[in-house]
């Protein structure tokens, strides 16, 4: 188990000042606008989708068993995280906030009586 500095135990606080940083020495905050990074995350989501494109799930599955692939995904989820997280960064929202009060919604909209062990057709 790592420690309190251990990239795995970063916060959403954390992970948004570090990309918040990276931003800042480049001088990008000129444009880091929300549709701008909207966009952006929509374009990043594709290239995540590539990586299932044309794939079964038995072939998906067999892929999640190499590294290479994992890497690959991790790096697109990546790339979609920073753009999210810079939304929330450049609009005010505290995510973790927003997050928390979504799911709270959530629970009462999919009550565990009514859905458990059914698909929503939309979660959220």
């Amino acid at each position: 188990m790592g420690d309190s500095s251990s990239p795995t135990n970063f916060t959403i606080r954390h992970l948004t000042e570090i990309i918040r940083e990276f931003v800042k020495e480049r001088d990008w905050e000129q444009f880091n606008r929300p549709l701008t990074l909207a966009i952006s995350a929509q374009i990043e989501m594709g290239e995540l989708l590539e990586l299932f494109q044309w794939k079964t799930e038995d072939e998906i599955e067999n892929a999640l068993e190499s590294e290479e692939y994992r890497r690959l995904i991790g790096e697109e989820l990546s790339d979609v995280l920073v753009y999210i997280l810079r939304i929330a960064d450049t609009a005010g929202i505290d995510l973790a906030e927003a997050l928390t009060k979504k799911m709270e919604k959530n629970r009462d909209k999919y009550p565990i009586d009514s859905w458990k062990g059914n698909a929503p057709s939309k979660l959220g």
